[in-house]
């Protein structure tokens, strides 16, 4: 079965984002095509890089680094939930994805942004960042402004016409990562 990861990419007290990453995987454990995991980077705490090789080496000295490079191993492909940060994405974030290399290759990858303006600033260097990862990108996005998907800027209450846009990334997310299997099972046995 493919595995998919669901991974909230703010770590902030009072974060927006918890409440996205929840909407998404409950929608998403409905399907019987993929299994889905939250993955909260609250739950990876990663000092500022820390391994004293590049991570293309795959020659990982830290425990935590070990640890994170295991669960990110362990999917086929990811739905990343970011808020928007002075036109890019959160610092932690970017962290947590510097950290890995082949972990991240020959996997497929989609976006859920929020913000002021949805985010989309934040997904556009994402996008760059899963390119160089040798990551494929799909096109659907879930964009999720603070005015009409946040009550009082505040409390997640999204509209269901995001439904169909969700429904859209994950078969784009499934579908993509699924086709590059054979690419990461040539990895493993190489």
């Amino acid at each position: 079965m493919t595995r998919i990861g669901i991974i909230l990419g703010s770590t902030r007290p009072n974060r927006n984002g918890e409440p996205v990453a929840h909407w998404a995987l409950e929608l998403a454990s409905k399907r019987t095509d993929a299994e889905f995991e939250l993955v909260d980077l609250r739950d990876f705490p990663l000092p500022h890089l820390d391994e004293a090789m590049p991570p293309s080496f795959g020659q990982y000295q830290h425990e935590h680094t070990r640890r994170w490079a295991e669960k990110i191993a362990s999917f086929d492909g990811f739905v990343v939930v970011t808020p928007e940060y002075n036109h890019s994405t959160t610092g932690v974030l970017k962290n947590a994805i510097d950290y890995l290399f082949a972990e991240w290759n020959n996997k497929a990858i989609g976006f859920i942004s929020y913000g002021p303006h949805g985010g989309v600033r934040a997904v556009e260097h994402l996008r760059v960042m899963a390119g160089e990862l040798k990551m494929a990108d799909v096109r659907a996005q879930v964009v999720l402004p603070f005015a009409t998907e946040f009550e009082n800027y505040r409390t997640f209450k999204p509209g269901d016409y995001n439904l169909p846009v969700l429904t859209d990334l994950l078969d784009q997310v499934i579908a993509w990562s699924e086709a590059l299997a054979p690419l990461r099972a040539e990895r493993v046995t190489a």
